[in-house]
Parts: C-alpha cells; sequence; structure tokens
C-alpha cells in the first residue's frame, strides 16, 4: 500500500489538474486492462492518483515520466514500497520512447496529459509507434472528438488523418470536471490508441503525406484545388480518382495518402 502523497499546488504552466475521483480512476484501469510481465509506462503521474492501481494490475513493475521536479521526491517516498517502479524526471516531448522499449517488447503508454501540450506529445508518440502496443490517455474531450472524427464531420482535420493513419482509435468515455482539483473549466474524455502493426495505406513519403494534410486543410471553406494550387493540379487530382472541387474535411486517409503516393512517384521519376 502507497503512503498518502504530500501536499502539493497545482501548477498552471504545467497544465496540471489533479485526478481525484475513484470511480474514474478504476474505470480508466479497467479500460487499460494492464497485466503482470507488460511495460507499462504512465506520462505525467502527478501525485499518483493512477500510479498505485497500474502498480498493482502490473505486479509493481511501472516506469513513470514526470516532469515537475517538486513532485519526483514525493513520488518515490509515496511508492518506496515498489522497488521496481522506475521514476523518469523528464520532459515526455522530448522523451525518446524507442530507446525506452529497447529490445524489449511494445509499450503500453498511458497518461492524464496537460491540455496545453496533448496535441504535440500525441504526434512525438506517433513518431515513436513501432516502439508502442498501445496507449490510453485522458484528454479535453475536444481533441478526443478530433482524434475520433469521421470525414465529413467539422471534427475531422489534420489531427484526425495523422492519428488514424497509424492507429486505431477509439474514444472510450467521457470524464467531468469534477473529477479534478482544480476543476478544469472543460470536459474530458478517455481515448484508445492502437498503432497499426502494418498501416493499411502505407505513404511512400510519410513527411510529404503529413505537408500535403496541413496544406490542404490550411483553409478548410476552400477547395482542393484552390488549398493544393502549386502542389497538384485539378486536372491530376480527378486522374486519381478525386474530385478537386471537394474540400479537404470530406477525404478519407487512404484519399491523402493516394494524393501523397503519386507526388511522391512524380518526385522520384523526375530525379535524374
Amino acid at each position: 500500500m502507497a503512503s498518502r502523497p504530500p501536499v502539493h499546488r497545482a501548477r498552471k504552466r504545467f497544465g496540471q489538474n489533479f485526478l481525484r475521483d475513484p470511480g474514474v480512476i478504476a474505470r480508466i484501469v479497467r479500460a487499460i486492462a494492464p497485466r503482470p510481465g507488460e511495460r507499462l509506462i504512465e506520462i505525467g503521474p502527478g501525485q499518483g492518483a493512477l500510479t498505485e492501481p497500474l502498480l498493482e494490475a502490473a505486479d509493481g513493475r511501472l516506469e513513470v515520466i514526470e516532469l515537475d521536479r517538486d513532485l519526483v521526491p514525493g513520488l518515490r517516498v509515496q511508492f518506496f514500497d515498489y522497488p521496481a517502479l522506475v521514476v523518469h524526471e523528464a520532459d515526455a516531448l522530448t522523451f525518446d520512447f524507442r530507446t525506452l522499449r529497447g529490445e524489449g517488447a511494445p509499450l503500453r503508454v498511458v497518461g492524464n496529459l496537460p491540455y496545453n501540450i496533448s496535441t504535440p506529445l500525441i504526434a512525438h508518440l506517433l513518431e515513436a509507434g513501432d516502439a508502442i502496443a498501445d496507449m490510453h490517455f485522458m484528454l479535453q474531450k475536444e481533441v478526443v472528438e478530433r482524434l475520433a472524427a469521421e470525414p465529413g464531420g467539422a471534427d475531422w482535420g489534420r489531427l484526425s488523418v495523422m492519428a488514424q493513419y497509424r492507429c486505431a482509435v477509439d474514444s472510450l468515455f467521457r470524464v467531468p470536471p469534477e473529477a479534478f482539483v482544480p476543476r478544469p473549466k472543460v470536459d474530458s474524455a478517455i481515448v484508445r490508441l492502437t498503432p497499426y502493426a502494418t498501416l493499411p495505406f502505407p505513404a511512400r513519403d510519410e513527411a510529404l503525406l503529413f505537408e500535403l494534410v496541413r496544406q490542404a486543410f490550411g483553409q478548410r471553406r476552400k477547395t482542393l484545388r484552390n488549398n493544393l494550387k502549386g502542389r497538384i493540379g485539378a486536372a491530376a487530382l480527378e486522374a486519381l480518382g478525386i474530385d478537386s472541387a471537394r474540400r479537404p474535411q470530406t477525404l478519407t486517409v487512404e484519399e491523402f495518402v493516394r494524393i501523397a503516393n503519386h507526388l511522391a512517384t512524380s518526385q522520384e521519376e523526375a530525379t535524374p
């Protein structure tokens, strides 16, 4: 049994909102379903609300990544009787998750992510997707809706395409503000991201694909013909079976990859 965490005032610059609701905590752990022997990584353990039930479910083996240096000593004291717990005092935005995996099993990553870094952190983790088995995150509900969106809706955008290119995305359940201290001003939600072992629509050049998606969503109200002007013409889009008068939010991941692969092939053929 862990000792009681020391009192710590949430820091606004770290976007800290500490989870307190035991019912929500239990539901999150059930969704993760950790098992002994797995490589479980928690980002931003804070005051250990999720850490203790994760440790118990994972047979005492857990690694946590915490940026707030004032919280690290408290975590080590609070969980002193879990000798297999490893605390990394580091910034998850720059942490090398591939190195952490090493030659071992893929990582299972969980965390209550600060709202102010959630999108760049997910992008960073997706780049290390081959080292990760799955991810379970508490995020702002709006971000989860964007991650899990479908083409044609208002929430479908750059983040949706980037995530769903590499992962199966499942929106699990909502978490109300009263589950936290201090209360955030927005609702939260739990999302599961499961990187594909084999990409369903592989891009020849992923950097080109994501640059294309960024450009396409630069002005959502404009058509592909206008947004992609200078990169691909209307005739080439039509030849790929894509109406150049469509707006970017109507395109599927497969269609974005189709355009990107055409551009990649054209560039390769033009290279002497």
